[in-house]
């Protein structure tokens, strides 16, 4: 009898489907009559939340806009190579320093990060530019892995050849590019060399040939190429 009852009200359900709605607005509508307190508590905390998200939204919008702002005069002084200027700013405006640290949440203050790691290279100041580059971080498939080479650079300079190498390694595997890889590859087969690792050094430089035969180091890499495989055959004898 009891499947009798439950088919004829299968059956009820689908010739009526407004019933289903039907019963449904009359369950929420007694849940939130029965829950009123805890329905007015998770709306307001809804509210709350979407209140706060616009005014962080719309803050993040200004601090990003008036970051910019604040850009264009350490980047006339990069440009004109004032990079004491553009690190530490003329007394009326900020400097890339400055913007790294007070809009290190922005955009801009990530980029300032990758500008004050430029100007300490051009300085001489190898570990401030690591520490800088090294806080710098994008998708930009050209200024990732030139901030990348940059620190390899400055390790080179430090005689940390090791160190160099990994970060090469970064600029060459990041978003390979008949453009710009070739230069990286070209550094890390030197630093090899450095390490008198010739084998090493011999294997990147074949792979420039055959993956870049058009770049315009090729003719460089062949020679570099012919004198690694000398050496490390010299090594191995």
């Amino acid at each position: 009898m009891a499947k009798n009852t439950r088919k004829e009200q299968n059956e009820d359900l689908l010739e009526n489907p407004e019933k289903v709605t039907t019963e449904k607005i009359n369950k929420a509508e007694a849940f939130i009559e029965n829950n009123r307190k805890l329905v007015t508590y998770i709306g307001g905390v809804i509210g709350a939340l979407i209140l706060i998200g616009w005014f962080a939204y719309g803050y993040y919008e200004d601090q990003s806009n008036e970051a910019q702002v604040e850009m264009f005069p350490a980047q006339f002084y990069f440009d004109k190579d004032s990079f004491n200027l553009a690190l530490n700013g003329d007394g009326a405006s900020l400097g890339f320093l400055d913007i790294a640290n007070e809009y290190s949440w922005t955009e801009a203050g990530n980029l300032a990060n990758f500008y004050a790691g430029v100007c300490y290279m051009k300085l001489g100041q190898y570990e401030d530019a690591i520490e800088y580059l090294s806080a710098f971080s994008a998708n930009d498939w050209v200024l990732q892995a030139r901030a990348y080479s940059l620190i390899a650079d400055a390790n080179m300079e430090l005689e940390l050849p090791g160190e160099a190498i990994s970060h090469y390694k970064k600029a060459v595997d990041y978003e390979p590019n008949k453009s710009f890889t070739p230069t990286y590859m070209m550094k890390l087969a030197l630093a090899y060399e450095t390490m008198g690792d010739w084998s090493n050094a011999a294997e990147v430089y074949e792979e420039l040939i055959s993956t870049y035969p058009n770049a315009s180091q090729i003719q460089d890499a062949k020679r570099f190429k012919a004198r690694a495989e000398t050496e490390a055959q010299r090594q191995a004898s």
